[in-house]
């Protein structure tokens, strides 16, 4: 498979075929160590520039940190995902298409932009990454049905949660946890087109109890708590849709469910949700390299762009396709957004409309 810059195919798709054709599943090494390093454009993150059309709000232009990746010859592809932040400031990322020996969870310093592989196994096709606020691991959603949590240095590997959930497999996409490290998480349910069967899925932080919040949904992709934690904001890729449920005391039903904002995206889809400490929400874009931003009531605030040229390697913002999601500085305004396409891997940065917090800052 090779990739292709006119191609908007989603990647979790793409990522199903290399999963059932093997190609993630190659005979591979043990935890990476080091990778190739590059230096990020030494550029300050400014904040809007220039007017947008209404329906889009104010726009924000993002600046380069680091190349982090190139399509790998095996997948085709790289994607990256789930940007997350340690107490370190050094920030955590996932290639979600890489194949066996080639670093599969990354770490990227943004002072320099130089970056260093952290870990890979044989089999996983990890989609995400959060820090959990339990025990300070950090844990990956593998698409194939598995948590797994290791050492922020890549060590003590462990299966967290394996198997299924009423009868059936997860396809996993995203994570968020609650304050005490229960761990919600997106299942696609195998993506099936014209199927709505996705689910939203609590996991008790002993990986011994899970609890369908949510089915019948439509690809769901994105999940994130409201700043108070009283509510999972999810995203459902198929209806370009992002939709509230509110949780009962104990977070273990949901007790009411709406949909509160239809993203007109045009051919791009509804990826990662995130949300500041003010309640925005923003809306990572499949198809396109750009996030939408939102206010807790449903307007349209911002758009966060990939200039064309803001990337030197990249050459035009054609060679980018996808914004998967963000990172935001706890306490500040950096946020740290993950984009990819055929020109490869990238970290953006630009500046938040509201602080991060704790469960904002990756999944």
């Amino acid at each position: 498979m090779t990739a292709s810059r006119t191609s908007h195919r989603h990647p979790r798709a793409v990522l199903a075929a290399l999963v059932a054709s093997g190609l993630l599943a190659l005979a591979g090494c043990g935890t990476q160590t080091s990778a190739t390093q590059t230096s990020a454009t030494q550029t300050t993150a400014s904040p809007a520039s220039r007017p947008a059309p209404s329906s889009e709000g104010r726009t924000i232009r993002a600046t380069e940190v680091a190349h982090v990746t190139n399509p790998h010859e095996a997948t085709g592809r790289t994607l990256l995902e789930g940007p997350v932040l340690d107490e370190d400031g050094d920030l955590y990322v996932v290639d979600v298409t890489a194949p066996p020996g080639e670093p599969k969870v990354l770490s990227v310093d943004l002072t320099t932009g130089k970056h260093r592989g952290v870990y890979t196994d044989k089999t996983g096709a990890y989609t995400s990454a959060q820090i959990s606020p339990y025990d300070g691991r950090l844990y990956l959603t593998d698409y194939t049905g598995s948590v797994v949590s290791i050492e922020p240095d890549g060590s003590d590997p462990r299966t967290f949660f394996s198997g299924e959930v009423d009868g059936s497999t997860m396809n996993l996409d995203d994570i968020a946890f609650d304050d005490e490290g229960n761990l919600y998480v997106s299942d696609l349910h195998g993506m099936k087109p014209g199927k709505a069967e996705g689910r939203i899925v609590r996991i008790d932080r002993d990986g011994g109890r899970t609890t369908v919040l949510a089915d019948g949904l439509a690809h769901p992709n994105g999940v994130m708590f409201d700043p108070e934690l009283r509510g999972l904001w999810i995203s459902e890729l198929a209806e370009n849709s992002v939709s509230y449920l509110l949780l009962d005391a104990a977070k273990t039903t949901v007790t009411s469910q709406h949909e509160a904002i239809h993203v007109d995206a045009g051919v791009a889809q509804t990826d990662s949700i995130a949300v500041d400490a003010d309640g925005n929400l923003y809306q990572a874009l499949h198809g396109r390299p750009a996030m939408a931003v939102y206010s807790r009531d449903g307007a349209r605030l911002a758009t966060v762009e990939v200039p064309a040229k803001a990337a030197k390697a990249a050459k035009a913002a054609k060679g980018l396709e996808s914004a998967t999601n963000v990172a935001i500085t706890p306490g500040g305004t950096k946020a740290y957004m993950t984009v990819s396409g055929p020109d490869g891997g990238y970290v953006f940065r630009f500046t938040a409309l509201g602080e991060g917090i704790r469960q904002f800052n990756g999944g």
